[in-house]
């Protein structure tokens, strides 16, 4: 898409560094630069706001990532676009079943309203919980990591989503702050809730996380 926008040599594109380095690595082999703008905290998708303040001269375009069933601010990120003259591409994400739709979305509602010691998702209008992400509050990555290993010690199955940001990559490393970037990396947690899963199964789930989530230093 970018090639074909003829996106090139010289030109910046304005992309998420909390995700996976193949968008990044799609604008350099366009001969493109990736340029690496904040997330919103509540969606795990480009801000707005971030990626104004990172538009230059040079920008032409931003590839907006919808991340974990959830949809980034299109309309805010295209007023952006039309402010500046980008380009506003739009990578999404395999989409869940529809018969798994209302499943998954039962589970979610479940596990949000019994979780404690965990930030469960905010703002879930429209979630498709492709993951289930929580954040573990604490000091950081070590006590995320811990609770990780503690959970899947008493079988839970979980998975660090975003292990580094891709502005931490060798090849992409850039002397950028990027707050929330670097915040959701260190917290964020996802909790298996697909597949054929029992009650039992859910309830055991909250009962090893709530077990743990007392002793980490809140973070809100």
């Amino acid at each position: 898409m970018l090639r074909a926008a003829g996106v090139g040599a010289g030109d910046e594109v304005v992309v998420p560094a909390f995700g996976n380095p193949e968008v990044a690595q799609a604008v350099s082999l366009a001969g493109a630069v990736p340029v690496f703008a904040d997330i919103d905290p509540m969606t795990y998708c480009l801000d707005g706001a971030a990626v104004e303040a990172a538009v230059t001269s040079r920008t032409v375009a931003v590839v907006v990532v919808h991340r974990f069933g959830r949809s980034a601010d299109i309309a805010a990120l295209r007023q952006v676009g039309q402010r500046h003259g980008l380009l506003v591409l739009e990578q999404g994400e395999s989409e869940t079943p529809y018969s798994e739709l209302g499943e998954r979305r039962r589970r979610a509602a479940y596990l949000s309203a019994k979780l404690k010691g965990v930030r469960t998702p905010e703002g879930c209008d429209g979630h498709t919980f492709q993951q289930y992400v929580v954040r573990v509050p604490g000091n950081g990555r070590p006590d995320r990591d811990a609770f990780a290993r503690a959970v899947r010690a008493k079988g839970v199955e979980c998975s660090v989503p975003v292990k580094t940001p891709v502005h931490r990559m060798p090849g992409f490393r850039r002397d950028i702050c990027l707050p929330e970037t670097e915040r959701a990396a260190d917290e964020t947690l996802a909790l298996h809730i697909g597949g054929e899963m029992s009650r039992r199964q859910l309830q055991r789930l909250v009962s090893a996380c709530n077990a743990l989530g007392g002793l980490l230093q809140p973070a809100f």
